[in-house]
């Protein structure tokens, strides 16, 4: 079985990406149309990061485009024409983008009459929020739509609320003064780094899968693991990391790398839901995956000023325990229905896989070293290593070709093709993240307008009875129900303003200072499991289609999977070494919620890394009732005490009088290793 790793020239987007998947596949000058659309809007990114072209103005623009393409690509019902574009949503698109573009056109006039709009202002302004909403329903169904309109409601019909949730009301032409002509709304912080950085990733991820990286990653992960037990499923692991490192899209995730492994689980011997649940568990994680994380984590940097190689360095040690915790659910599955691996003939060769790709990675290093040594922006360093995959489409093809002999210009007119289809697959991409956060503007409008937020405290204050515990929980279950129906992006912008605060004040007022990064944190890691939270997981279905499973079952099974991941967030917050900042002792400064400590250096990084390794082994085995065999009920419970140990060291130091909290996890670890030792003596792994 040798590997493929050089993609497929694609003259004809016929694999288009989910924008026209889920909606219109047209044809002659409407299919021509939606390409130059997208095309220009994937050059207009490129150009902007160079030209000192006022932000704001780049957010009008940015939306205009996403906004049009989405009328013009997604039908308003299912009976709607797939192949044309109706005169009725081409005049929607027009009258879409004409009323993003307002704030570019009139830009200066705005300014000059600051909170004073015209009749002029409040007809487009109202005009464009409802386009808005009804493109986020399009694009993504009715529960950003409904949330929009529930928070657009809540200004308005303020006076009219229960007490502790009444405020003065606003005015239709304060709202949208607010949420239209303002950068509090629609055009915030969201959209801007949609604007700013999102697109460029998307199209860096976009521009390496057209150029075969997703296919290499694929072919390199089984080569290094198909041999091991439950092989094509850790190949599966692999492969989602590493693919999620560039697509940051769990749905994405799982089509791409799920058509190759989910059929090879099932051959070597796991049932179908398992099959499919290990790859939702594995694409699902592929978002917390640096260097991308998805979009929301570009957000989290800018919501609280930092930088975003900071979010990168306080999520790396979570996401790789994460992916570790996954690989040892698969090995212990495999051992469980006594699984073998691939035989290695039927392997593709290793080295010449790792080398007949290894250009793939070039982009992904310079993306790192441009980011982490060089410290250039998250933009400059996403434009350079663009350039990058660029220049290895045009010319990998052509080199091939000299190569082996062949034509070369049939080879470079495909480089060139691929390059072109990129382009138009990254603007594709990205509409639906960029009305996703457009859209989610609204409630970050909604706080600022009203003081939502300290009336939220004060509902959750009732109902948590104070206790940050509950908040927590409160928080955990809120996001994964909204994520059932929002895509990680809005979920995380929809959260992170309503109840990061409250998380960081709540724990402040209980005598544990929250770096604020913990509390987003927290929220970005429960909107991503929603994708695989059923009733509604969308990533189960898309893996329940290619596995012909049960989806709620397969949702069930990857939401098991996926409890190890579902604990961290917990666990930072009580122990934010585990983020890699110092542990923030009772009393402390409210200023040190926002401006912590990093721990530095290797060695206590790396001590801190094995730690949280063994304590998510410690974990996995309790849930999966197999440690070195059967595990029964009471060896469960004491690997889940060995955990919260070596997760939480102070629990035990704090009421000890032990000054070095991590000297209290030398117990756990020797009970670990003793009770393994034991395990292994008397049953076979």
């Amino acid at each position: 079985m040798a590997p493929t790793v050089t993609a497929a020239s694609q003259t004809e987007p016929s694999d288009a990406p989910p924008l026209e998947r889920n909606g219109r596949s047209p044809d002659g000058w409407s299919r021509h149309l939606l390409t130059i659309l997208a095309l220009s809007w994937s050059l207009f990114q490129l150009w902007v990061v160079h030209e000192a072209i006022n932000d704001t103005l780049v957010r009008g623009i940015h939306l205009a485009f996403a906004i049009t393409l989405a009328y013009l690509s997604f039908p308003a019902r299912k009976s709607s024409p797939k192949k044309s574009i109706p005169l009725t949503d081409a005049f929607l698109a027009l009258t879409a983008g004409s009323g993003a573009l307002y704030l570019v056109v009139n830009y200066n006039a705005i300014a000059q009459r600051p909170g004073l709009p015209i009749f002029q202002d409040i007809l487009f302004g109202v005009v464009t929020l409802a386009l808005l909403l009804e493109a986020s329903r399009r694009t993504l169904g009715p529960a950003l739509m409904i949330i929009g309109l529930v928070f657009l409601s809540y200004c308005y019909f303020g006076p009219a609320l229960p007490e502790l949730l009444a405020h003065r009301g606003a005015s239709v032409s304060k709202i949208i003064n607010h949420m239209y002509l303002t950068t509090e709304g629609i055009f915030g912080v969201p959209l801007r780094v949609s604007a700013s950085f999102v697109f460029l990733f998307v199209l860096f991820g976009a521009l390496l899968d057209r150029a075969g990286a997703g296919h290499y990653f694929i072919q390199l992960a089984y080569a290094a693991l198909g041999k091991y037990r439950g092989g094509p499923a850790k190949a599966a692991i692999a492969a989602s990391g590493m693919t999620g490192m560039i697509s940051g899209s769990s749905i994405a995730n799982t089509v791409t790398t799920g058509t190759f492994t989910i059929p090879l689980m099932k051959k070597i011997g796991f049932p179908a839901e398992k099959a499919g649940a290990i790859e939702v568990a594995a694409s699902t994680n592929g978002q917390l995956m640096p260097p991308i994380m998805g979009a929301a984590a570009f957000i989290i940097a800018e919501f609280l000023g930092i930088s975003y190689l900071e979010v990168v360095k306080a999520a790396f040690i979570p996401a790789v325990v994460s992916y570790l915790g996954l690989f040892y659910v698969v090995h212990l599955e495999s051992c469980k229905l006594g699984l073998k691996g691939v035989p290695k003939d039927q392997l593709p060769p290793l080295i010449r896989t790792f080398l007949s790709g290894i250009h793939f990675l070039f982009p992904v290093f310079l993306l790192i070293y441009t980011l982490v040594v060089e410290r250039q922006s998250a933009g400059m360093a996403a434009f350079n290593a663009i350039l990058m995959v660029m220049i290895i489409m045009v010319v990998q093809k052509p080199l091939l070709a000299i190569l082996y002999k062949k034509p070369l210009f049939p080879s470079l007119r495909e480089g060139f093709s691929d390059l072109y289809f990129g382009l138009i697959d990254g603007a594709r991409y990205m509409v639906p993240i960029a009305l996703a956060t457009a859209a989610a503007g609204l409630v970050v409008g909604t706080i600022t307008l009203t003081g939502l937020g300290q009336r939220l405290l004060e509902v959750i204050e009732v109902i948590a009875m104070g206790h940050l515990i509950l908040v927590l929980l409160l928080t955990a279950i809120t996001s994964l129900i909204l994520g059932m129906g929002l895509p990680t992006t809005a979920n995380y912008i929809v959260m992170a303003s309503l109840t990061a605060p409250i998380i960081v004040q709540l724990g402040g007022e209980g005598g544990l200072i929250i770096p604020a990064i913990a509390a987003h944190l927290f929220v970005f890691y429960f909107g991503i499991l929603a994708d695989d939270t059923p009733p509604v997981g969308l990533a189960a279905y898309a893996a329940s289609a290619i596995a012909r499973s049960d989806p709620i079952k397969t949702g069930i099974q990857g939401f098991t999977y996926d409890l190890r991941t579902a604990i961290l967030p917990f666990m930072f917050i009580f122990n934010t070494d585990l983020i890699l900042i110092h542990g923030i002792q009772p009393g402390g400064s409210a200023m040190q919620a926002s401006s912590w400590i990093w721990i530095e250096g290797w060695l206590p990084s790396l001590g801190l890394f094995a730690l949280a390794t063994v304590a998510m082994f410690a974990f996995v085995s309790a849930i999966m009732g197999w440690n070195a065999g059967v595990a029964p009920w009471w060896e469960r419970v004491l690997l889940l005490l060995i955990c919260l140990a070596l997760f939480r060291p102070n629990l035990l130091a704090d009421p000890l009088g032990v000054a070095q909290k991590y000297y209290m996890t030398l117990p756990p670890l020797l009970l670990y290793g003793s009770l393994l030792f034991w395990k292994s003596r008397t049953k076979a792994v």
